[in-house]
């Protein structure tokens, strides 16, 4: 049994800043990716940024220079969001690919979502 734990959304004004949190705990030999989604109302899920177990790091163009992913402790990542715009108003996902053995491929773990809303 894997558990994915989102923890920090809210409300905010533009331009200002959060810090989302991500732990996976259970069942768990190995992490190799942990990333983190959002979906806006009437929209597609979409990768937000990604950080692999090696540290290496990718963001969607919309929040480069704004949003920092980072790794703690194998299983835990942040998602530093700063200048926050009403466009990055969405749920957000915790998704960690999860090796549960050395002989087991990765599978997809997603935790429930937090609300992230960016509004005056």
């Amino acid at each position: 049994q894997v558990h994915v734990v989102e923890s920090g959304g809210g409300l905010v004004q533009p331009g200002g800043s959060l810090r989302l949190s991500c732990a996976a705990s259970g069942s768990i030999f190995s992490i190799e990716a942990m990333a983190w989604y959002r979906q806006a109302p009437g929209k597609e899920r979409e990768l937000v940024a990604k950080i692999t177990s090696g540290g290496s790091t990718n963001y969607a163009d919309s929040v480069k220079d704004r949003f920092t992913i980072s790794m703690y402790n194998y299983n835990t990542i942040y998602l530093q969001m700063n200048s926050l715009k009403p466009e990055d108003t969405a749920v957000y996902y915790c998704n960690a690919v999860i090796r549960s053995s050395l002989a087991t491929p990765g599978v997809n773990y997603w935790g429930q979502g937090t609300q992230v809303t960016v509004s005056s």
